[in-house]
């Protein structure tokens, strides 16, 4: 592993921060180093500390423990991210010969000497326990990859050598702290100590003394590997395995059915839906081929720490089915064994405690999929990536430790220890979920004015919104303006032509290729023209037909698959319009294409009902925009409005206000709000007509 530690860059840092002291801000430097590398920690896990001398409010000097927050990324961390604790009645704990993990949390949060601060890392103790001023802890794969094998503990002391200890497993907390002290203080000549199934510490006085102890013994621990395994293939390819025909259809199949099959119904009543993330690179379909997949998948996680993530396990599916019928059956049968496993390991180690915890929910995470790759889930994309990431990781690594001897799992035990201490489940977000969380919604017409209220009010609510449209300037003004307020993550666009069949069948396989699948459906596109029937021509009747009739046709029929695969319902929200009701003259290819669109919409309401998707209609009125993300519509039809009634853009708005009963101008947000209405499943309403037009007598639905 490169040593990347630049005397320059460590100065250019310690610049940015001059509030704070130069060996803090050289904790802020290494602890990036250590963070940008995913073999040493991914999301969140590792931790680095600095011990400091300090005035307090009396101006007397004091220790403090500078420990990152628990579950802050490394890679990202600032100053802010490390929580301040008053480190001498920490190091008294010492002297104890037992701390319950719920008294080691109340003495880390009492010790805090910033109110604001993140609750500290779960290994504080450790570095309390130390007396270097500077302490780094990772979670190197090649570290985890000697230690959980057979003779791990040889394996590791024979390659890191014997300025290393090795430690056997001990929980987090008080029991590691206490054993990596001891450790010390049998040789205090070490310059690392190595966690069995958990991690190495490195330290010194100096950021650049523990950060490259780290990447040295980190390196000999690569480098001992390597030579062991020597030209010996990785893995066996498994004869019997049958890869898909079609690798990249039957991937979009499966994550449907897989992301269905783990939604499920929370406490509440609420169904819980996963977002997935797809990985396929060569090595992961590598490993989905070999004779060791089903190994890779059952051996556990390398460290207790991911299990949060990923669960303990992992699913294997080989022999994919070509129809969907028999692989939502697979699926469902593997889905429904993991539950009853995870049921049996809960209740097995659950039993010995005085006080049972709230299970977690029971559903895999992750699985490997034969010919095709891995795919994870998360209740956010943020999550999954995050369990993608830990499950691409740990299998790459197991490749490796297979490879290299007899791999052997952690202990299951130690692996519910973890699962269930509430330092390490307060990484995870359990605060009440947004009410469309995990939601995924697709929005035609992506680049006017009411998508872009749509989306805004659906990204509020929680939903992942993916915004298509064949003007891509207009598209991306819309998803960045969007990714501003909410943030990219949740914001995607595609570009295609909803009168074209074909590209929305397609547009449906790259919305799960990226994110699993489809929820919610808008469509939402449509364009305006105004003529006298006498006066229309019959090619622009046929494209204002195409974009707001057939558009809305291809949609539909577009999301019908993905909807019967996950088998979790939905909805549709055909986003139509008050001239359905009550058109005016001169906009009859409009009028009547919506009124199209409208009657599809019930029709569809009667076919997906067995579904479980619901199909509803909102009619707004006199949505304008603003200067920056007009109404298409509007565009059009504005200019002869205006000139009709002698009024300039803000007279036009007026007019419209006025006109309505409740005298108010009617925002694209309403609309939105609406969608999220119908989406969040709140009643159990299909094929109504909702007007979102301030009250218009004549479009009063009928």
């Amino acid at each position: 592993m490169k040593n990347r530690f630049d005397p320059k860059e460590a100065l250019e840092l310690a610049a940015e921060y001059p509030e704070i002291q130069s060996a803090l801000a050289l904790r802020v430097y290494t602890s990036r180093l250590l963070g940008c590398e995913p073999d040493l920690v991914l999301h969140g896990g590792g931790n680095t500390s600095i011990k400091l001398k300090v005035k307090d409010v009396l101006g007397e000097e004091i220790d403090v423990l500078y420990v990152k927050g628990s579950g802050l990324d490394l890679a990202l961390i600032g100053p802010e991210g490390f929580t301040a604790l008053d480190l001498a009645p920490l190091v008294r704990l010492r002297g104890l010969t037992d701390l319950p993990a719920a008294e080691t949390a109340n003495q880390l949060q009492i010790r805090k000497l910033r109110s604001a601060d993140p609750s500290p890392s779960l290994d504080a103790l450790a570095h309390a326990f130390l007396p270097h001023r500077y302490v780094d802890h990772t979670h190197a794969d090649s570290f985890l990859i000697l230690s959980n094998q057979k003779h791990g503990p040889d394996l590791v002391r024979e390659a890191l050598g014997p300025k290393a200890a090795v430690l056997p497993y001990a929980r987090p907390g008080f029991p590691l702290a206490k054993s990596l002290a001891q450790a010390y203080e049998r040789n205090p000549e070490i310059e690392a100590a190595a966690a069995l199934g958990h991690g190495l510490f490195t330290f010194g006085q100096e950021a650049a003394e523990a950060y490259e102890r780290m990447i040295e013994y980190v390196t000999r621990a690569e480098t001992y590997i390597a030579h062991k395994i020597g030209a010996k293939p990785l893995t066996v390819p498994r004869t019997e395995v049958m890869v898909p025909a079609d690798p990249a259809g039957t991937a979009v199949r499966l994550v449907q059915t897989v992301r269905g099959a783990c939604a499920h119904r929370a406490a509440e009543g609420r169904r819980r839906r996963f977002v997935a993330e797809l990985r396929s690179d060569p090595d992961i379909i590598a490993a989905s081929l070999a004779e060791q997949a089903p190994d890779y998948c059952r051996s556990g996680v390398l460290t207790p720490d991911h299990a949060i993530r990923t669960k303990h396990r992992a699913v294997y599916l080989d022999r994919l089915p070509e129809d969907d019928q028999t692989l939502r059956q697979k699926v469902g049968e593997a889905v429904e064994a993991f539950v009853e496993a995870y049921d049996r390991y809960f209740d097995r180690h659950s039993r010995a405690l005085a006080v049972k915890p709230d299970k977690l929910d029971p559903y895999p995470r992750v699985f490997l999929a034969a010919g095709l790759g891995l795919i994870a889930l998360g209740f956010s994309r943020r999550e999954a990536r995050i369990a993608a990431d830990i499950a691409e990781h740990t299998i790459k690594a197991k490749m490796l430790g297979f490879a290299l001897g007899e791999y052997e799992a952690i202990g299951e035990e130690h692996v519910f220890d973890l699962e269930y201490w509430d330092l390490q489940q307060r990484k995870l977000d359990k605060g009440q979920d947004p009410l469309l969380q995990g939601q995924i919604a697709l929005v035609t017409g992506g680049g006017g004015a009411i998508a872009l209220g749509i989306a805004d009010r659906l990204l509020n609510a929680g939903a992942i919104v993916v915004l298509a449209d064949i003007d891509q300037p207009r598209l991306e003004k819309v998803r960045n303006r969007l990714a501003a307020r909410h943030g990219g993550d949740r914001v995607e666009t595609l570009a295609f032509d909803v009168t074209d069949y074909p590209a929305a069948a397609q547009a449906f396989g790259e919305i799960s290729r990226r994110l699993g699948g489809v929820d919610l459906v808008v469509p939402n596109a449509g364009i305006a023209h105004v003529a006298k029937i006498e006066d229309l021509d019959p090619e622009r009747l046929d494209l204002v037909m195409a974009v707001n009739f057939k558009g809305v046709f291809n949609v539909i029929k577009a999301a019908v698959p993905v909807f019967r695969r996950q088998g979790t319902g939905g909805n549709v929200v055909i986003i139509s319009s008050k001239n359905v009701f009550d058109p005016g003259a001169s906009f009859g290819a409009y009028s009547a294409s919506k009124a199209a669109a409208h009657q599809l919409g019930k029709v569809a309401a009667l076919e997906l009902a067995e579904l479980g998707v619901k199909v509803n209609l909102i009619n707004p009125d006199a949505i304008f925009g603003d200067q920056e993300v007009s109404s298409k519509l509007w565009d059009v039809v504005g200019p002869d409005r205006m000139k009709a009634r002698g009024l300039d853009p803000a007279g036009l708005r007026e007019y419209y206000t006025q006109r309505n009963l409740l005298k108010t101008a009617v925002l694209a947000e309403h609309v939105g709000q609406a969608v999220v209405f119908f989406a969040a499943d709140l009643a159990p309403i299909t094929g109504a007509a909702l007007p979102v037009d301030g009250g218009v007598p004549g479009a009063f639905p009928r």
